[in-house]
């Protein structure tokens, strides 16, 4: 009986180690509800119980709204680098991978839709709540400490918040879900993300962050042109209140 060459061995022993391999990988490609849970539990201790703390400091207005609009992407990528370490331990398998321009364009003319959009959903909100509380005018105070203290806040609210926030929402929230289907992925991932924000005239504009940044991840299978319509979601919203709060 002849002989088979040693490098036809090592193929044949890859071809039947295949099978055994693939099933056990496919479990764990993308994150699951343990991940789930415990990155939602790390965001809520460090965000909540460390803002809770930093307003025992009695900090100076202006360094105070700096340090709070850098915390939610402090809180949120604490909570993904803990969820990734977790199993899977592969950035691609939370959407973390490469795109094309065409879907970073998208995701800028998403983000245009969904910022309108808001408006109309906030508007809506305090005609039926009569709710006129804006909870988020304490990041005014940070942009209002100078020059450098005007770039740091805007960068956190435009591009460190949303990397968070995508990463924790989208790569694990909404990517475990859609094993359940497109709608439970997309508006229950919408939901725990608006949620997560709170009962007050900020959760309109959180469903709609979270319905569009959640429908673009589904269709491109990146988290990147998400980010993309957070930034142009979030960037003239937090210029706009700057804007009037100081020329009020």
């Amino acid at each position: 009986m002849p002989q088979v060459p040693p490098h036809h061995q090592r193929k044949l022993k890859k071809t039947l180690a295949a099978p055994s391999i693939l099933p056990e990988y496919n479990k764990v490609s993308r994150p699951g509800w343990l991940e789930i849970v415990v990155g939602l539990v790390i965001y809520a201790i460090v965000a909540f119980v460390g803002v809770s703390q930093l307003k025992r400091l009695g900090l100076d207005p202006a360094v105070y709204g700096l340090i709070l609009t850098s915390w939610t992407g402090v809180a949120t990528l604490m909570a993904f680098t803990v969820a990734v370490r977790l199993r899977l331990r592969s950035l691609s398998a939370f959407g973390v991978r490469r795109t094309s321009v065409r879907w970073l364009l998208i995701g800028v003319g998403v983000g245009v839709v969904a910022f309108v959009l808001k408006s109309f959903a906030i508007l809506a909100w305090i005609k039926v709540t009569g709710d006129t509380n804006n909870v988020q005018d304490v990041y005014g105070d940070g942009a209002r400490g100078g020059v450098l203290s005007l770039v740091l806040t805007t960068f956190f609210i435009a591009v460190f918040s949303p990397l968070g926030e995508e990463l924790l929402y989208r790569g694990i929230v909404t990517n475990a879900l859609l094993r359940y289907g497109p709608f439970v992925g997309v508006v229950g991932s919408t939901v725990i993300f608006a949620l997560m924000h709170g009962i007050n005239n900020i959760f309109p504009a959180a469903v709609v962050a979270g319905l569009a940044t959640a429908e673009v991840f589904r269709r491109s299978g990146s988290i990147w042109p998400g980010l993309v319509v957070h930034v142009v979601f979030n960037l003239p919203s937090f210029l706009l209140m700057v804007l009037f709060t100081s020329t009020g």
